[in-house]
């Protein structure tokens, strides 16, 4: 069970005491890398949070959702093409690398 209660608040962040239970080993050994616990939790939350966003990320460039695949055909000339007028320098078409979709390998550098 978690209990939250609110301890402090300001227009940038809000800061909650939160009661989790950890294994007694575990935290003797936190408590020998850093004596703030609640520093070194928010860090590996944070780490832990960032790991997984980017797992997810690689998992959605390995399989894209299938409304994508008309944007992946027209290729990036196409798409900036289409941009309503006064936006063209948002893309930078000499930037990044050409790249294709392969299915069951994702995207591939184009080869010339």
């Amino acid at each position: 069970m978690i209990i939250r209660k609110r301890i402090s608040e300001t227009p940038m962040a809000t800061t909650e005491r939160v009661t989790v239970t950890l294994p007694a080993g575990l935290l003797v050994r936190i408590d020998r890398l850093d004596s703030n616990r609640s520093r070194f939790i928010t860090e590996a939350v944070k780490h832990e949070l960032a790991r997984r966003r980017h797992k997810g990320l690689l998992r959605s460039i390995e399989s894209p959702h299938p409304e994508t695949a008309e944007l992946v055909d027209a290729g990036l000339a196409d798409w900036a093409a289409s941009l309503p007028p006064g936006d063209e320098g948002l893309v930078n078409r000499a930037g990044g690398k050409a790249i294709r979709w392969i299915e069951g390998q994702g995207f591939v550098e184009e080869t010339s």
